[in-house]
């Protein structure tokens, strides 16, 4: 069977929607799956073992029928996307059976079980939720004779999500004496790993490693799974360390843990503020004071860190 599969955007939305893709694949045993999508979600899904295609669909308009006519016939097709655009890839796609997911449909849940809920109707099937699970090309031999921490300081929500450089640094520096560092971080968050970078360097701190802006999705894969700590902001890499089972410590503003704090992850352990204007689920603080960020500190941070274990 050929079923065609459009992931969501973010990178942290595919992580979790692979339970869903696992149950998809085990329903339909002999699948030949092409993934249609973003740069980072084809790339973080493309090792599944049912995976024959990958492709990027173009954000223009003026393309998707052009990419939707040279995509052949499927048998099934499932949208993990709700936009008005994928409505309309999804009327132009030639496949026996098309679904869409809908964000009002499915609502007050883990945003994991709201994926694996719509795959479930579509095949009328009643498949729990299981582990995060992404396959990998190849993986990180290591020599390394410390433990090493990786820290996350981006989130690509918007600001209000973001965590401070200066704590960031504050909690690097108090693991710098049994962990080795890794900074991570995207292209937009060069600057904001350059800022924690210049203060551990002020406090002379060695023992670290700039990655922000330097890896691609496949390295990032590879360099989250072979650490032993992760300190993050919620962000897509706070989920690809989920899925290794890393140990971690998130931090949340604005944004709802109960739908998008990582899934089925042992050592775990959330770092929030209980205010009144939580979540507010806005890019940018609409109260203008960020306390929900301001208010944790890097030992509050530390502390979570060093109970993890």
């Amino acid at each position: 069977m050929k079923i065609l599969i459009e992931l969501p955007t973010w990178l942290g939305d595919s992580v979790m929607v692979t339970p869903a893709i696992e149950n998809l694949t085990h329903h339909f045993k002999d699948s030949e799956v092409t993934l249609i999508g973003s740069l980072a979600s084809v790339e973080v899904l493309k090792n599944h073992p049912n995976v024959h295609k990958v492709l990027i669909i173009d954000k223009s308009y003026l393309s998707i029928y052009k990419f939707a006519k040279n995509l052949g016939k499927f048998e099934q097709f499932f949208s993990f996307r709700s936009s008005f655009r994928s409505k309309i890839l999804k009327s132009l796609i030639n496949s026996n059976q098309k679904y869409q997911f809908s964000r009002h449909k499915y609502q007050d849940k883990h945003q994991v079980e709201k994926y694996n809920n719509f795959i479930n109707d579509c095949i009328n099937q009643n498949f729990p939720a299981k582990n995060l699970i992404i396959y990998q090309a190849k993986k990180l031999l290591t020599t390394n004779k410390r433990k090493v921490v990786g820290i996350n300081p981006g989130a690509t929500y918007g600001s209000s999500k973001r965590w401070y450089p200066e704590e960031f640094a504050q909690v690097a520096v108090g693991l710098s004496s049994d962990y080795d560092v890794i900074i991570f971080g995207g292209q937009d968050e060069v600057n904001l790993a350059l800022n924690i970078e210049k203060l551990l360097i002020k406090k002379g701190i060695k023992n670290y490693k700039n990655l922000a802006g330097k890896t691609t999705i496949e390295e990032l894969v590879i360099k989250i799974s072979s650490l032993d700590l992760f300190i993050t902001a919620d962000s897509g890499p706070m989920h690809l360390a989920a899925s290794f089972q890393i140990p971690t410590v998130s931090i949340f503003g604005p944004t709802n843990f109960n739908e998008t704090s990582q899934w089925k992850l042992e050592k775990s352990i959330v770092v929030k503020k209980n205010l009144e204007c939580q979540p507010c689920m806005k890019r940018t603080c609409p109260l203008k004071h960020h306390n929900c960020m301001k208010l944790i500190k890097a030992s509050d941070v530390l502390k979570a860190a060093q109970s993890i274990y």
